[in-house]
Parts: structure tokens; C-alpha cells; sequence
């Protein structure tokens, strides 16, 4: 147990270096992976606008007109809130446009009876909410002199709530596969989302499964080497940015923490 506690020790001490050394620069890739899904579908809505529209009408007989209508407003919804979230103007509202757009498309798609695209909707769902808490924090340090509302204010449990949310991502990656690999990788993974969720050894936690995550993206989807033409292209790019959308939002916990409602925070007061 003491070796243990000592390997910990040594793995948080290497975290916190990588943290030290790119604090002024996490943050602005975190913001950027986090809005790379909505950048790339806004601008495939550009790019396939016949596609998209003929695909609504014919998913739900609305007509052209509705159907363009729907598309217009992805396009425009997305690239907007984008542009906004890094620019850092009006976050807020550029979160709840982001927020419309996961909603809309999640009824539109009939996403909401896939259970694995429904999971990573809602897990690119908590990473805004992490963006939007990010944003409420930066505001309430403008005025640091004046009295806060202690533990209990609803940034704390909008960080509780991202991180909840993220990391239903990982539970789509489980495969219920009978070789000594695969259940080890379910174990770890599964242990590493627990840690994160209830707030314990977080920014390491959140470190160890953003480069777990990302070999995993690069490695199942890698959708620049499949041909122009064959439809798989098309899924596996929608996958590659949903998940380098929640490895941003995992970033952001990497940087500010897991906020009040953790065991992180719990143990100061020990």
C-alpha cells in the first residue's frame, strides 16, 4: 500500500509539471477541441446543404422549405457559437445556442433511441456545461474582493454535472469481449471515470484518459484514410470530433479542477 501511495504521489507530481508548464496554453486547446465537433458539422452543413436537406425531408416529409430551414439554422448555430466561444464573447449565450443545437439535433436525428449516439450527446452536452462554468468562474474572479456564495453556488454543481456527464463518453468504448485486453482496458477505463466522476485524484485522472482517449480516436477513427467516396468517411469524422470534443472538455478539468462538490476538495478540509 505504501508503494502504492508513492507511485501516486510520483504520477501526480509529473501531472503537475505538465500542468505548470502549460497553464497559459491549456485552456485555449481545451476550448478549441471542446467546439471542434460543432466547427466541423457546421461547416459539413455548408458543404453537403443538398445532402442534409434532402436527407430531413425525407426523414420527416417537411418539406424543402423546413428542411433548408433546419440546416440553415445548424450552420448558422454552430459556426456562431464557435466563433463566440473563442473569442470569449458573450460565452454564456454562445453555450446555450450550442446547447440548442445538441437538442435539436438530437430529436431530429432521432438520436434519442441509439443509445450509444444519445450517450455522446450528452457527454458533449457536460463538456459545454464545463465551458459555461469555466466562464462563470473567470467572471466571479473579476471581483474577488467582494463576499461569494461559499461551496454551494451553481458553478460547483455545473462542474459536478459536466464531469457526470463526460464521462459517459468512455462507456460507449466498453466492449464485452472475453479477452485478457479488452477486460483490462474496461477495468482501467472504468476506474479512471469513477475517480473523475466523484471527484478523486481528478487532474490526473482526467490527464491519464485525455491521452487514453486520444489513441484511442486517432487509432478506430481515422477517417482521412478512407476514400472521398464511401459513406464510412462520413461516420467516422463524426466520431473523431465528438471525441476530441470530449477530450477538450476533459482538458478543461485538467486545468480548473473538479470544483467544490468533489472528494479533491473535500480532503483540504481533512
Amino acid at each position: 500500500m505504501p508503494k502504492q501511495n508513492e507511485l501516486m504521489d510520483k504520477a501526480e507530481d509529473v501531472a503537475d509539471q505538465v500542468l505548470r508548464h502549460s497553464k497559459h496554453v491549456l485552456p485555449h486547446v481545451a476550448r478549441f477541441c471542446l467546439i471542434s465537433t460543432f466547427l466541423e458539422d457546421g461547416i459539413r452543413m455548408w458543404t453537403q446543404w443538398n445532402e442534409q436537406r434532402d436527407y430531413m425531408n425525407a426523414s420527416w416529409g417537411c418539406g424543402y422549405i423546413l428542411a433548408s430551414l433546419f440546416v440553415l439554422l445548424n450552420l448558422v448555430g454552430q459556426i456562431a457559437g464557435c466563433v463566440m466561444v473563442l473569442s470569449r464573447q458573450k460565452v454564456p449565450i454562445a453555450c446555450g445556442i450550442l446547447f440548442g443545437i445538441i437538442a435539436l439535433q438530437t430529436i431530429a436525428y432521432s438520436i434519442l433511441w441509439d443509445i450509444k449516439f444519445l450517450l455522446r450527446n450528452l457527454a458533449l452536452a457536460g463538456g459545454v456545461l464545463l465551458l459555461l462554468a469555466e466562464n462563470k468562474a473567470e467572471g466571479k474572479s473579476l471581483f474577488a474582493g467582494l463576499p461569494s456564495m461559499g461551496e454551494n453556488n451553481p458553478k460547483q454543481y455545473m462542474q459536478l454535472s459536466g464531469r457526470i456527464l463526460l464521462v459517459l463518453m468512455f462507456l460507449t468504448l466498453l466492449r464485452f469481449e472475453s479477452n485478457v485486453l479488452q477486460i483490462l482496458v474496461n477495468l482501467v477505463g472504468t476506474a479512471l471515470i469513477i475517480l473523475i466522476a466523484v471527484g478523486f485524484k481528478t487532474k490526473l485522472s482526467a490527464l491519464v484518459l485525455v491521452v487514453w482517449l486520444t489513441g484511442l480516436n486517432f487509432y478506430f477513427n481515422a477517417w482521412w484514410n478512407i476514400p472521398d467516396y464511401r459513406p464510412m468517411r462520413d461516420f467516422l469524422k463524426y466520431d473523431f470530433f465528438q471525441t476530441l470534443s470530449v477530450v477538450g472538455g476533459l482538458l478543461l478539468v485538467v486545468a480548473y479542477g473538479p470544483g467544490g462538490v468533489s472528494m479533491d476538495e473535500h480532503k483540504k478540509k481533512w
